[in-house]
């Protein structure tokens, strides 16, 4: 029973964290409909600021109960700031443009301030002192309780009572409520909104912040903290509900409690746990446990592709004209060939992605789940039944096809951010897996040693390479031109008129769905052959997000975009990344001066000069 205690009083302190960040995030998305994919930077930078200032600032401020907390106070103070001057310069030219977009520029805008923060403050990791006065334990039975977090219980109903009396008892309150329902009319009535937004991000900054701070007596502050605690908190707010404040609340309690508890009694598959909850929750309810129906936001302007720069009947020179280049790199040394190596297996897997964002509006972002899926079932065959390099890339493309026939029954019923949750719900699940599952997968230490492709069969083995990469785009080509594809667009553009028209909304998806997954799981099996490794980061978050950064780096409606974000992206981490230690930090930035100034992608460009466009 007293095992039984501590887990219940341990869930409840890790639910008023994920609260804390939750309501932050909540309240950012409830006024200015952004989903900020950088919240979990602004949790880092309260701990990070807090703990320099305990540890190496002003030391003698740890001494006192009341000067902690006022240095934790400044954590929260500093990422409120941040966050003003973030929405400033950034999220308010993200206002009422597609999520996807908002989601993107928000994750650059994360790897700008990682890499600012470990510029102003280091590397190493910084252990900050206990809270005075709450160092002991509380004893339940046999086991103990730290103090310090019966404080931590207390501080999430005492926020969540405080946000409801300033949204409902305040006349800040009452106009920030007004311009998350209808900022046109309240601009109507003589009340500018700008400066409700820009307190409404600072006050989801600081709380996050504060989240962060109150980290310090339980854990040292370290650069690894932001996407730690994102990806958790983007669960808590999707299963409670975008946008509503008590549905946060009510899942942080579940998810406290699912984590607490799946640590006393499933230590191996505690992760699994979590994201199991969302998913089931979400496949009973679609919009989470208090959500509401929200408002599309508009999709981007010029839906069809453009094939930049020659005409239509030029496509096939071109091919031949990139596949020339392409071998002229592969000569000039095996550097280059490894390189031009990696832009095309992205091409493959971004044209996967592509086909469902494009044309059927449905944001994958755990696509990870099936490229990572395809590599270790093409490793795996191989190290376990020694499958030659064919049957390898069958099973690749066999198992992701499986998995997204299987999880596509529950998929295609979400749509926008629900949808882009529930894929990276899949793909956590599977990177928690390949993680824990030792004997299957080797865990951390991977499936190496893979001879799926010899020295002698290297230049075939670019050659299909470059065969699949050319033979996708073509596809998807096709697939513009094709019945599906036109479907597809009318359910995007007008899914209600559609439906009644009788096209089969929920299995156009799941055939779209199956497919890309093939085509991506394909692309993991030719990953592994090409690294002739393969470790639980291909199934990780970034992996994912380096996939989108492929699509709309070179333009989600650009037909050779996925080519053109492929070069920038590999050329960015390897020649970039030789000579500067922040090029993550400088990529960051590119990408949010992409989506902010040119949303269509480095080939749309030529667009925004005024000059002509050249349709498929």
């Amino acid at each position: 029973m007293a095992a039984l205690a501590i887990a219940l009083l341990d869930g409840l302190s890790y639910a008023s964290t994920l609260f804390l960040m939750a309501a932050g995030l909540t309240l950012i998305f409830g006024v200015t409909r952004i989903v900020n994919f950088a919240h979990g930077s602004f949790f880092m930078l309260g701990a990070l600021f807090s703990a320099h200032w305990l540890v190496n600032w002003f030391p003698a401020w740890a001494d006192s109960a009341w000067l902690y907390a006022a240095a934790m106070a400044l954590g929260a103070l500093c990422a409120a700031l941040l966050g003003a001057l973030a929405e400033s310069l950034l999220l308010r030219r993200l206002y009422g443009v597609p999520e996807l977009y908002q989601l993107v520029a928000t994750f650059g805008l994360s790897l700008a301030l990682h890499d600012a923060m470990r510029w102003v403050f280091g590397p190493d990791e910084v252990f900050a002192p206990r809270f005075p006065g709450l160092k002991g334990a509380l004893a339940v039975g046999d086991e103990f309780f730290p103090e310090y977090q019966l404080l931590t219980i207390l501080l999430g109903p005492l926020v969540w009572l405080g946000l409801h009396g300033l949204l409902r008892h305040t006349r800040w309150g009452v106009r920030l409520r007004a311009a998350t329902a209808d900022r046109g009319m309240l601009s109507a009535l003589g009340v500018n909104a700008k400066p409700l937004m820009l307190i409404s991000v600072a006050l989801g900054c600081a709380l996050a912040g504060l989240g962060g701070a109150l980290q310090l007596p339980r854990e040292p502050a370290n650069l690894q903290m932001d996407l730690n605690i994102v990806v958790e908190t983007f669960v808590v707010v999707v299963t409670g509900g975008l946008g509503s404040i008590g549905g946060a609340f009510l899942a942080a309690m579940l998810f406290g409690q699912v984590h607490s508890f799946g640590v006393l009694l499933f230590p191996q598959a505690t992760l699994v746990l979590v994201f199991v909850t969302m998913g089931l929750v979400l496949a009973v309810k679609p919009q989470g446990l208090l959500g509401r129906a929200l408002a599309p936001l508009p999709q981007e302007h010029g839906q069809r592709f453009v094939l930049w720069p020659l005409a239509g009947d030029r496509f096939v020179p071109l091919c031949l004209l990139l596949a020339l280049s392409a071998a002229a790199s592969a000569w000039a040394g095996a550097y280059w060939q490894a390189l031009v190596s990696d832009v095309l297996i992205l091409v493959i897997v971004g044209v996967s992605l592509q086909s469902m964002m494009a044309l059927g509006a449905l944001v994958s972002f755990g696509h990870a789940a099936f490229f990572g899926l395809g590599a270790y079932a093409a490793a795996w065959v191989h190290g376990a039944w020694g499958w030659g390099l064919f049957f390898a890339l069958f099973a690749a493309g066999a198992a992701s096809a499986l998995l997204a026939a299987l999880s596509g029954l529950v998929l295609v019923r979400s749509s926008g951010v629900y949808l882009a949750m529930l894929s990276l719900a899949l793909a956590q699940v599977l990177w928690a897996t390949a993680s824990q599952w030792v004997a299957v997968s080797g865990g951390d230490n991977g499936l190496i040693g893979l001879q799926l492709v010899s020295d002698a069969n290297r230049p075939w083995f670019f050659v299909t390479l470059l065969f699949l990469a050319l033979g996708s785009i073509a596809a998807l080509r096709r697939l513009t031109r094709s019945g599906l594809g036109a479907s597809l667009q009318a359910l995007r553009d007008a899914p209600l008129r559609a439906v009644a028209s009788g096209l089969p909304l929920q299995r156009i998806k799941w055939q779209v769905l199956v497919q890309s997954a093939t085509l991506a799981g394909l692309a993991g099996g030719l990953f592994a052959a090409h690294k002739g490794a393969v470790f639980p980061s291909v199934l990780s978050v970034s992996t994912s997000v380096d996939f989108l950064l492929v699509v709309l780096l070179g333009g989600l409606h650009q037909l050779w975009g996925t080519l053109a974000g492929a070069l920038v992206l590999v050329l960015a981490g390897s020649e970039l990344g030789r000579g500067f230690d922040y090029w993550r930090g400088a990529l960051g930035v590119l990408v949010m001066c992409i989506m902010v100034w040119a949303p269509s992608g480095v080939l749309g460009i030529r667009r925004l000069a005024g000059r002509g466009n050249m349709h498929v």
